[in-house]
């Protein structure tokens, strides 16, 4: 058997196989999801306080409904703060055995950021991450419609890139 020779494959030989390449459109999608997008997904259940209610019984709605911070509204619904987990803790630590009897109010971060639905949610993770916060209340028209977590951004984003691998994955296959 005579021995043949290599040949580098030319530009014709492959014409019957596509390729699929990332281009500008596909690594940016995400980039354009929504708060809306995520809402849809997740709902709009907010957990909400009244500005006297006790520590006491803010720390038994976080226990109870395995969440880490709640909004403060007033009789009308509008935000009025915020309290985490982290809130309490820190008074914990300065009102040793004091903290349970306080009131949200005295507690409570009233300088809350917002974002609305149509916010994108690359803007939106980088500032819950810049303000070191992970709970952000959405507005729609200046009314509460929502909230949402630095977890439910990242699980979110991580739904979206398993779907974007399936999908190439098909088209690969397929």
């Amino acid at each position: 058997m005579a021995p043949t020779s290599y040949q580098s494959p030319s530009r014709g030989d492959k014409a019957d196989k596509t390729t699929y390449s990332q281009s500008a459109e596909s690594n940016l999608s995400h980039s354009q999801t929504t708060v809306a997008k995520l809402l849809e997904g997740k709902g709009d259940a907010v957990f909400s306080v009244r500005p006297n209610d006790t520590i006491h019984s803010v720390v038994n709605t976080l226990k109870e409904k395995r969440i880490g911070a709640v909004l403060v509204t007033d009789q009308n619904g509008a935000l009025q703060g915020i309290l985490s987990e982290r809130d309490i803790v820190r008074r914990m630590a300065d009102t040793p055995g004091q903290t349970l009897p306080q009131s949200v109010e005295d507690l409570m971060t009233r300088d809350v950021k917002t974002c609305t639905p149509d916010d994108l949610l690359n803007e939106v993770l980088k500032t819950m991450t810049e303000g070191r916060f992970r709970h952000m209340p959405v507005l729609r028209d200046g009314h509460l419609c929502g909230v949402i977590t630095i977890g439910d951004v990242v699980h979110f984003r991580l739904k979206e890139l398993e779907y974007e691998a399936l999908r190439m994955k098909q088209m690969i296959v397929g």
